[in-house]
């Protein structure tokens, strides 16, 4: 109940990837690729619209001899990341269902790989395994497993339910064909379509049809955060993109940090200027994105 795509390495190894994963030269990488000629984080593997693609992120790869940022995973495909540096595409795997969780105050999440739920300081969901969360999920190859704080795994299924804290939650199967993507409903009457100008260092947000209105102008790294997200044009680990943003900056809690911080700065610029805040938004899996709605336009300028 997971979908997974596996490929074999530069090296010899076979790798099983899911959605979420990167392949790059990140030691910490799904798929670390010990070369100089890989950026750290070069691309992403990603669930849209049923089908598990790779996405470009900071390097460019090469299929049939095209440079490309996007491609659909298939078995026999070949990807070259660099001169005859390349990845073979062995299988992949599709399942009808993916599993995910929601309940009290939790979207539904779909789960990948191994993820932690935590309660503090909000109830969340995020793709890691962190030491002192309330419980883990995680998949073995055959089946979802759940341990609750202070208890013993057990199997996870459609239809389980449990608690963490004061919440209770479930697990719901998701079609494939649905999960790669959040849905958002809005009254139009309260959300102007937006015309989002990314220039990398400058960012103009004009909401169309309010006349005599100035654009919202962002600069720095609120225009950072825009600007990255409109390059890579989809769901993206926030840490991926707050290493980008602050290179040099080892450390991950203190990365982590700076990341909240900027971003609820740029959440209250969107809202002073009666923009809603939920353009960026960061989902519980730990994934940020640009959220558009129907009528807004991106003048992608990076």
């Amino acid at each position: 109940m997971n979908a997974i795509v596996r490929i074999l390495a530069p090296d010899g190894a076979i790798r099983a990837l899911g959605p979420g994963d990167l392949i790059g030269r990140m030691a910490t990488a799904a798929l670390p690729i010990d070369d100089g000629r890989v950026s750290e984080a070069h691309a992403l593997v990603s669930l849209r619209a049923g089908e598990l693609k790779l996405l470009g992120l900071r390097g460019v790869f090469a299929v049939d001899g095209q440079p490309c940022k996007e491609v659909v995973l298939r078995p026999g495909l070949w990807v070259a990341l660099a001169p005859g540096l390349s990845l073979e595409v062995l299988d992949v795997e599709l399942p009808e269902f993916m599993l995910a969780l929601q309940g009290d105050g939790l979207p539904r999440q779909v789960l990948v790989g191994a993820c932690s739920v935590l309660v503090s300081p909000r109830l969340c969901v995020v793709g890691r395994h962190q030491d002192d969360a309330a419980a883990h999920v995680w998949n073995n190859g055959v089946s979802w497993r759940l341990r609750i704080a202070g208890g013993a795994a057990r199997d996870l299924a459609s239809g389980h339910t449990f608690r963490v804290g004061d919440h209770e939650l479930c697990a719901v199967a998701v079609p494939v064909v649905g999960a790669g993507q959040a849905h958002t409903e809005v009254d139009g009457a309260f959300a102007a379509p937006l015309h989002i100008v990314a220039g990398f260092d400058t960012v103009h947000i004009h909401p169309q049809g309010r006349v005599g209105v100035a654009p919202l102008t962002l600069d720095g790294i609120s225009a950072r955060i825009v600007s990255e997200l409109v390059a890579l044009a989809g769901p993206v680990a926030w840490e991926l993109l707050a290493s980008e943003i602050w290179r040099d900056e080892p450390d991950r809690a203190r990365l982590r940090q700076r990341w909240d911080v900027s971003l609820a700065r740029l959440r209250g610029k969107l809202r002073a200027a009666a923009i809603r805040p939920d353009l960026i938004r960061a989902g519980g899996t730990g994934q940020v994105e640009l959220l558009l709605y129907q009528g807004d336009v991106i003048d992608d300028r990076t």
